[in-house]
């Protein structure tokens, strides 16, 4: 069995408090991720960071803020889970890591077969990846400290999802 972290849209558009689509109080979710990156650092397991990165005038700005515009500020990770050598970077420009990324491509070529989701947000950009990831057979894990939302109901209600109806583990 070989396991992949996978670290979803943590990004300054999200994260920071001037962010384009930001959370809110992010701190607490950015030291939870930190604190699992840094166990799968230490044992060797690859990190994978999926990035929103979009070019002006994306679909998507018809239902949400001009966010992570490629290049730019917003759509760089917080510096506190800063990319390292040997991390892997997969941009994406919808709400799936899957959907037109060479994240499936990836994580065979290195033999994963589960993976752990942490980032944001739960409802949108986590909950279509652990879909994905799940019609593509992968076993998935979601730490529900690890995971955050602008909207609480959204958020409980994709956890629930993810556990019920896909069978994602809910830690």
């Amino acid at each position: 069995m070989s396991k992949a972290l996978i670290i979803i849209d943590m990004l300054n558009d999200f994260l920071r408090e001037d962010g384009a689509l930001s959370i809110g109080d992010s701190e607490q979710v950015i030291r939870n991720v930190a604190s699992r990156l840094n166990e799968w650092r230490s044992q060797g397991y690859p990190v994978i960071y999926i990035m929103d990165r979009h070019l002006p005038g994306d679909a998507e700005f018809q239902m949400f803020p001009q966010h992570c515009l490629a290049g730019e500020y917003g759509g760089e990770v917080v510096e506190e889970l800063a990319p390292q050598k040997g991390d892997f970077l997969i941009y994406k420009r919808r709400y799936s890591a899957f959907y037109g990324t060479d994240l499936d491509l990836t994580l065979r070529e290195l033999g994963i077969t589960d993976l752990e989701l942490a980032g944001v947000c739960t409802q949108i950009c986590v909950l279509y990846t652990a879909a994905d990831a799940r019609m593509r057979n992968y076993t998935v894990t979601v730490h529900k400290d690890c995971v955050a939302s602008f909207d609480q109901q959204a958020h409980q209600f994709a956890l629930h999802e993810m556990e019920k109806t896909l069978g994602v583990k809910v830690i």
